[in-house]
Order: C-alpha cells, then structure tokens, then sequence
C-alpha cells in the first residue's frame, strides 16, 4: 500500500492510476497526515461492489426471514411521498 498526498498525486498522476490499474497497488490519498481517499483498480472495486452486494442481499434476506420486513403498498406509499 502506497501513501501519498494529493499534491504528490496531481503531479504523478499518471503513474499513480498505472501503479492502481497495472501493478495492482492499493493507493491512499493523504491530507494534511490523514487518509482522504483511496486509488484502486477496477477488478477491486468490482470485488468491492460484488461482496456489498452480496451483504446486501444477506440482510434483506434475514429481515424477511425474521419478519422485520414493510408491506409492499406501504413501501410504495412512502416511495412516492418521497
């Protein structure tokens, strides 16, 4: 894992996204000594993304499972007051 600040990113900035997208280098972006951001390739961000996903899904299939769940006209009605 690489640290940088965003003054040291925008000037290398290239080498930084190759680093991410190639090399496969994790990149935390610093400001003022504290993590701001993150630079990672896309095949992580899809992982990223798959396991949130997954989560997600686990959990609305416990609260139906346990019940805690909202009937589907009133998710609706609150949709569109929304």
């Amino acid at each position: 894992m690489i640290k940088t600040s965003i003054s040291e990113l925008k000037a290398g900035l290239s080498e930084y996204i190759n680093r991410a997208a190639y090399g496969k280098e994790r990149i935390i972006i610093m400001s003022r000594g504290k993590p701001k951001a993150a630079m990672i390739n896309i095949e992580a961000l899809e992982r990223l993304e798959a396991l949130e996903a997954e989560q997600s899904f686990r959990q609305g299939w416990q609260e139906a499972q346990s019940g805690d769940t909202q009937p589907l006209d009133e998710l609706w009605t609150d949709v569109d007051t929304a």
